[in-house]
């Protein structure tokens, strides 16, 4: 069993616990087939999510307002559709799309692990998307959290600290009784400097043939697990 105990564990969700890529990939070239409209999927949704960091640090440099991560995939969508030359799409075409990052499946060892730390644990995400996008998720994947901690709850973009730390005010929780656990070193940094305590494991192919990446943990972090399943048995559940 880990040494140290949190009372709630907070999850990165894109890429950690669900599988963006290959349900993005999925999920449009199924829509694209029933519309009658071609276009290179998988590399519309490997440069959607390129464009994700760029569009949030915009809003972190005060480059324009406090707008939802929805509002940032739309408004990169309309640049990249426009770009690839995708022809034909309706405004109900688009809405659809962009819903896609409401409609991800989760890796095949997320609901299980969760469901096993639920038990024990607060489990949440902790998430730069917004409370709509990730309540709709987790109705879609079967994803059992006891609380939704999306971005606009704090007005801040991980990694700004307003966000670990905003789960522990929530919860009337100090930092080091809080774990983020997440696929992503830089994001458990983030959250080391904060307090918190934390926990890694690899998605080797998150971003497919693009992966770069966190295939290993770079520090020491409190678990360091193959998977959620393997966390939770380290945390003794």
């Amino acid at each position: 069993m880990a040494a140290k105990q949190p009372v709630a564990i907070v999850f990165d969700t894109f890429g950690s616990v669900v599988d963006w890529r290959t349900s993005l990939i999925t999920d449009l070239t199924a829509y694209g087939a029933s519309r009658g409209i071609t276009a290179d999927w998988p590399a519309l949704v490997d440069a959607w999510r390129a464009a994700y960091h760029p569009s949030m640090d915009r809003v972190r440099h005060g480059q324009q307002p406090w707008t939802k991560l929805d509002g940032l995939h739309r408004e990169s969508l309309d640049r990249l559709v426009a770009g690839f030359g995708i022809k034909d799409l309706t405004e109900d075409d688009l809405v659809h799309i962009n819903l896609g990052w409401h409609r991800l499946k989760p890796w095949p060892d997320a609901v299980p692990g969760l469901t096993r730390l639920k038990s024990r644990f607060i489990i949440g995400p902790l998430s730069n998307g917004n409370v709509s996008l990730l309540l709709n998720m987790a109705k879609f994947a079967g994803i059992p959290w006891d609380m939704i901690f999306g971005s606009d709850l704090f007005g801040h973009f991980k990694p700004d600290p307003e966000t670990y730390l905003g789960v522990g005010k929530l919860l009337d929780l100090r930092p080091d009784q809080v774990m983020m656990a997440a696929a992503h070193n830089g994001d458990l940094a983030a959250a080391r400097s904060c307090g918190l305590l934390t926990a890694f494991f690899p998605r080797p192919s998150e971003y497919g043939p693009l992966q770069k990446r966190d295939y290993q943990a770079d520090q020491d972090w409190d678990i360091v697990a193959t998977d959620i399943q393997d966390m939770a048995s380290q945390l003794g559940v």
